[in-house]
């Protein structure tokens, strides 16, 4: 009787880490139709975030719909006023159980910023002065979407591997209003600050072999 030889080859490269991510779909605080009866200038506002390696989070933002309808911050001429005032992509992020939390704004221009708050609404000191690593942050712009992907590097997270996350976005339409959204509005007024209305959760251990 012949023996079978069998051989095994093991590969010497580390397994390639896989990573979680999660999509959710942002809502307008005021979802009536047009009062001309048009179409919505927004057919969609999603969501996609991930742990990083390190310890850091990836945030990516897909708006769809009709783009010219909208005004849209451009590279060449970034807002001078409060980024939020204008089309601007938010993220809440807090340590469960804490009262602080930081607040970043993304502009489709490309300037983005951060503010820490001790609880709500109580500002705290600016994360400017502590020359942090800034977010890497890159926007495309088709026919029809637009997207902005945000890298947060660990040192501008909260404390703690667990983060209680709020994700939103100002929507400024070309007659100068303004749309807010969110995963979900839990006050009688937009208020993204609320923070019964960030429902996620982000681990940023997760990553997977």
């Amino acid at each position: 009787m012949r023996s079978r030889i069998t051989s095994t080859v093991t590969s010497s490269l580390p397994p390639t880490p896989k990573v979680p991510t999660i999509t959710v779909g942002l809502r307008p605080f005021d979802a009536s139709p047009p009062a001309d009866g048009g179409l919505q200038a927004v057919s969609a506002l999603r969501v996609t975030f991930s742990a990083r390696p390190g310890g850091g989070a990836r945030f990516v933002f897909a708006l769809e719909g009709h783009l010219d309808a909208l005004r849209l911050p451009a590279a060449d001429v970034p807002p001078i006023d409060p980024l939020w005032q204008h089309t601007c992509f938010e993220a809440f992020l807090s340590t469960p159980g804490e009262d602080a939390y930081r607040e970043f704004n993304f502009s489709p221009a490309g300037p983005w910023a951060t503010l820490p708050f001790r609880r709500y609404r109580e500002a705290g000191h600016d994360l400017a002065d502590a020359a942090l690593p800034p977010p890497a942050i890159v926007t495309a712009r088709g026919e029809n979407i637009l997207t902005l992907e945000a890298d947060l590097p660990p040192a501008l997270l909260p404390p703690g591997p667990v983060l209680r996350v709020g994700l939103a976005a100002v929507i400024e339409h070309g007659d100068g209003h303004l749309d807010y959204w969110a995963v979900h509005h839990p006050a009688t007024r937009p208020d993204f600050h609320h923070a019964d209305g960030w429902l996620l959760q982000l681990d940023t251990r997760l990553l997977t072999q």
